[in-house]
């Protein structure tokens, strides 16, 4: 059974770098922490992707579409089917104090937003910062094993999931009709990312579920809750040029 656009897929996967053969990222926790590329922040097993709708890498996309439910599948993708090419205009110089205006202290391999791209430092020279803003893997042929966990077909695991994916557990999901109503528990950080994370799936419902014309965000607060504990580790900042 071939998936059609428009389906939610559940997928694991690792990719590896053809040139070296070395891990570029992975869903399996354990395995990130044996390679070397464990990250605290990152979001570990099963993935959404939504076939057609372009929220993951075209040639990911292409693979999956043609597999089934338990299926497994190595695909090799070459740049242009994964992350592109290199684009030499995305290498800019910047002056470093145009970080330090924003109480940023930029170091080499540091990442953060410049004008809708997420880009890292490579090196800061002389009061200037070389940053790239293509994607790090750009350039890059990748070999894929994937792997099809699931195929979600009803509206409540589909906004759930489309929640999971932008870092938002909801209490309670119900569906009444066209309308769907999403409680947020107090124990959810209500912080900047929050906010634009529940942006995001307001936009995803209304865009990936057509049977939805109506969604209704109901949060639960508390008092000392949703404070930046001292100390703490603050997001990228973003700059814009």
């Amino acid at each position: 059974m071939a998936f059609k656009d428009g389906d939610f897929v559940e997928i694991e996967y690792t990719a590896w770098r053809a040139a070296d053969n070395s891990i570029a990222f992975t869903t399996d926790k354990k395995k990130a922490e044996e390679s070397g590329i464990y990250n605290e922040n990152a979001r570990y097993g099963p993935q959404l992707v939504v076939i057609g709708k372009g929220n993951t890498i075209k040639g990911l996309d292409k693979a999956i579409k043609e597999m089934n439910v338990n299926e497994v599948k190595k695909v090799e993708l070459n740049p242009e089917e994964a992350f592109g090419e290199r684009n030499p205009d995305l290498v800019r110089v910047m002056s470093l104090s145009d970080f330090r205006s924003r109480d940023i202290e930029p170091y080499p391999g540091m990442q953060l937003e410049i004008d809708g791209y997420i880009a890292t430092v490579k090196s800061i020279n002389s009061g200037r910062v070389l940053v790239d803003l293509n994607h790090p893997l750009a350039g890059e042929r990748l070999i894929y094993e994937i792997k099809v966990d699931k195929l979600i077909q009803n509206d409540k695991e589909k906004v759930e999931a489309l929640a999971k994916s932008n870092n938002i557990e909801p209490k309670e999901v119900a569906i009444n009709g066209n309308s769907v109503k999403i409680s947020v528990g107090s124990s959810v950080k209500k912080d900047a990312e929050y906010f634009v994370n529940k942006e995001n799936l307001v936009n995803e419902i209304m865009r990936y579920i057509g049977n939805i014309s109506k969604v209704i965000i109901e949060e639960e607060y508390e008092k000392g809750q949703n404070k930046n504990p001292e100390g703490s580790e603050e997001k990228p900042k973003t700059i814009s040029k």
